[in-house]
């Protein structure tokens, strides 16, 4: 038989890609809304908040359990069922009149939908598919939410100000369904499945024994034997601040902030997708350099450069875009996710490859838990102290303090022992 040109595991990073890509429109919603909800309703913006603080923790929370589901299952059927559950509860979103329809349809049903698919599902499409290129795989399934971020933010900005808030609902309920046939026709389980390896692989590479454990016996035995490891609550602490600082603080909040300043919606939100451009280029460079670099050392500059960045927002953001607007919106995009292929690359080094997918589930538990946090901390400190700068400000402490956390992971191991 003919070597093909194309291994395979290069169409399933493109399919996870294109789902991923697609979901980033379910992520990036709660942002636009917040204004709206607060004009048609009249809930407060920390009642709003509440609901994206739900969806974010949950977001997280169902990682491992999802990683662990797909291992036990099948990550089709998985991720098909996270996409049903998005599309029936964002649909749902249009009949609500209370406060908590928000919390449950869009803090819930969403959160849970989406924690099912998300970086999980990267994390283990690059383990099973991919041993050598792995950092850039993680760089591009990344950047996917971010690519998404870029198409829908404005577009759902858009619709919010000229046909309402249901019309974003709606939307994204029809993307997550539009989705759904996608995964089931294109997206290939395993390498081992097709009769082929893992790009990559060495000549006597072995596919992993099946675990018959429960997806949640997995899930929490692999937190009882990770959680005796220093390195992983330093990773799971230094998570814990980059979902602070980007999804609970500036993906949520940097459209009412700037709005708070007199920008439109729409400006903001075309800054906000403009991060989402430089997202991608930062990203996937991230994850060249972390197939080259001591992961730790890239770590220690992003969360230091964006921490430093963070204490200069709140004096450039005005009613219209000037020059250092833009600068920050540029550097944040090349720093908002590049701290992710070198997070799980750190997973896979200092606590083993078996089950790495898992535990770098649990590390992006800490990530969420950070961003819930930020999501109504923020509207907290916003509603209490009329403006938005004491979150920048902390959230940016918190940033410099990580970078140096991370500089004590596997102390005294050199990059070459930890890869080996």
């Amino acid at each position: 038989m003919a070597k093909q040109k194309i291994h395979p595991g290069w169409i399933a990073v493109t399919v996870t890609f294109f789902t991923l890509m697609a979901s980033a429109g379910y992520r990036s919603a709660p942002s636009v809304l917040i204004v709206p909800l607060e004009d048609a309703f009249g809930w407060s913006r920390s009642q709003i908040s509440l609901a994206v603080s739900i969806n974010v923790l949950l977001f997280g929370l169902v990682a491992p359990f999802a990683a662990a589901l797909m291992e036990r299952f099948t990550v089709r059927k998985v991720v098909m069922s996270a996409l049903t559950l998005v599309a029936i509860s964002s649909t749902s979103t249009i009949f609500m009149t209370q406060p908590w329809h928000l919390w449950a349809l869009w803090g819930v049903g969403v959160g849970v939908g989406t924690g099912s698919m998300a970086l999980v599902f990267a994390a283990t499409i690059a383990n099973r598919w991919f041993v050598a290129r792995k950092g850039i795989v993680i760089g591009a399934l990344t950047a996917a939410t971010a690519s998404g971020q870029l198409v829908f933010l404005p577009m759902l900005s858009y619709f919010a100000i000229n046909y309402g808030w249901k019309s974003v609902s709606l939307t994204v309920g029809t993307a997550a369904a539009l989705v759904i046939p996608f995964i089931y026709f294109f997206l290939k389980e395993k390498p081992e499945a097709l009769g082929m390896t893992p790009y990559g692989a060495p000549s006597d590479w072995q596919p992993p024994a099946p675990n018959e454990l429960s997806a949640g016996r997995i899930a929490i035995d692999t937190l009882r034997v990770s959680s005796k490891s220093r390195d992983f609550w330093i990773l799971f602490g230094t998570f814990l601040v980059c979902g602070l600082s980007t999804n609970g603080l500036i993906g949520t909040h940097f459209i009412p902030a700037a709005h708070d300043h007199g920008m439109a919606e729409t400006v903001a939100a075309g800054l906000l997708a403009l991060i989402g451009l430089f997202d991608v280029i930062g990203t996937l460079f991230s994850g060249y350099l972390t197939d080259r670099i001591d992961p730790r050392k890239l770590l220690f500059f992003y969360y230091g450069l964006r921490g430093l960045s963070l204490f200069l927002l709140p004096s450039i953001l005005f009613s219209s875009v000037h020059p250092s607007t833009l600068v920050f919106v540029i550097f944040y995009g090349l720093d908002w996710v590049a701290t992710v292929p070198p997070t799980l690359v750190l997973c896979r080094m200092v606590m083993g490859n078996q089950r790495s997918a898992v535990v770098y589930g649990w590390v992006f538990v800490g990530h969420q838990i950070g961003a819930s946090i930020a999501a109504l901390g923020a509207a907290v400190l916003r509603v209490k102290l009329g403006d938005y700068a004491a979150a920048f400000y902390i959230s940016g402490a918190m940033c410099l303090v990580a970078s140096f956390a991370v500089l004590q992971i596997a102390k005294g191991k050199s990059t070459a022992e930890l890869r080996g």
